[in-house]
């Protein structure tokens, strides 16, 4: 689904899915994949982040060129109603390997980090925020706990060696801890710190078997991506990375709200057994 080097060519199209048009797909056609072996792929969810992502993915680009593996850079925008898109294009060809999947509807970051997930074609692939709100070197601290067999890490907050830069307002502070407790609680993620930080890595082959699974479009998709890892089996790893904190960055209450009605469905989700059984 992703395509080679032409410029064109670096725009992924889901509207073709069986012969049928699917509407809620990204614009555009796209040529067959070149075939190549690439080693890590970062995915950058996207909605509304004209003026930030070109930042973050010059910023990722500069890094990767420096690095001894194979890699490639897959923007995924989330139905943006700004020039999210168009800012990305415009770095085709600049930033190398960078490719575009560009929806029309906005579906939530569940949805596009699962999209960017499945058709990136890594080894190893990390989903990272468009804002850099966690520097790319930080992947450093997480590949080599692959190698020890691994097959989840996870960057976090508050696990051992973590920096925040500014530190977390302390009712920011609060409210981290209480959805920590509530995830615990209600999905049963116990032994995990941090579920929300956006810079989440695994192999090919977990990304593969967790997220068709995945029910969750928006809010709480972490913790239900975390659930099935456990459930499959796969051996989860927390690292502490460093966060650079927003601080024009709020909590609305509607989406905490929202939130915890996501959390009881995937609660809801595991008792019926939608998710399937565990291994």
């Amino acid at each position: 689904m992703i395509s080679g080097n032409n410029t064109n060519n670096n725009r992924i199209n889901n509207n073709r899915t069986n012969g049928r048009n699917n509407n809620h797909g990204p614009r555009n056609g796209y040529r067959p994949m070149v075939k190549e072996d690439i080693y890590l792929s970062v995915v950058v969810p996207a909605y509304n982040e004209e003026q930030r992502v070109p930042v973050t993915l010059e910023a990722i680009g500069a890094y990767l060129k420096t690095r001894p593996y194979t890699y490639e850079i897959v923007v995924v925008n989330d139905g943006s109603k700004d020039g999210t898109a168009r800012a990305v294009e415009r770095l085709i060809g600049k930033v190398s390997k960078l490719k575009l999947i560009d929806n029309q509807v906005n579906r939530g970051k569940g949805y596009v980090v699962r999209q960017g997930m499945l058709a990136a074609r890594g080894q190893i692939r990390l989903f990272t925020d468009s804002d850099n709100s966690t520097p790319i070197q930080e992947v450093e601290k997480l590949l080599p706990f692959f190698k020890e067999g691994y097959d989840v890490v996870i960057g976090s907050r508050d696990a051992k060696g973590a920096k925040l830069d500014p530190p977390q307002p302390m009712i920011r502070r609060f409210l981290g801890e209480g959805w920590g407790l509530l995830t615990n609680i209600v999905v049963g993620t116990w032994g995990i710190a941090d579920t929300q930080c956006g810079f989440k890595a695994m192999t090919a082959k977990a990304a593969q078997e967790i997220f068709p699974r995945c029910k969750v479009d928006r809010f709480a998709f972490d913790p239900e991506m975390l659930l099935l890892a456990r459930m499959l089996k796969y051996r989860v790893r927390e690292v502490g990375i460093v966060w650079k904190n927003d601080t024009r960055s709020t909590v609305k209450v509607d989406s905490m709200v929202k939130m915890f009605k996501d959390l009881i469905r995937i609660r809801m989700n595991q008792i019926k057994g939608i998710y399937g059984k565990k291994r």
